[in-house]
């Protein structure tokens, strides 16, 4: 599951032209958070996942399931 919404994410931000730093920098992460993330290779608390979502604007759905 971790592995599938880290996916997610990554297609987000990268259909906005958004690296991860950038991405990083919009939620007030390190980078190196952000890859671990899209990699599935940590946890993420709920706020962060906020974050992340208001930062790329887009709807649930698209970070849960992938359809947009």
């Amino acid at each position: 599951m971790l592995a599938r919404l880290g996916g997610n994410i990554e297609r987000e931000r990268k259909a906005r032209g958004l690296t991860q730093e950038k991405l990083a920098e919009a939620v007030d992460l390190h980078p190196r958070v952000v890859q671990k993330i899209e990699a599935g290779e940590t946890n993420l608390k709920a706020t962060t996942l906020f974050r992340i979502q208001a930062a790329l604007g887009c709807p649930w759905v698209a970070l849960a399931t992938g359809v947009r």
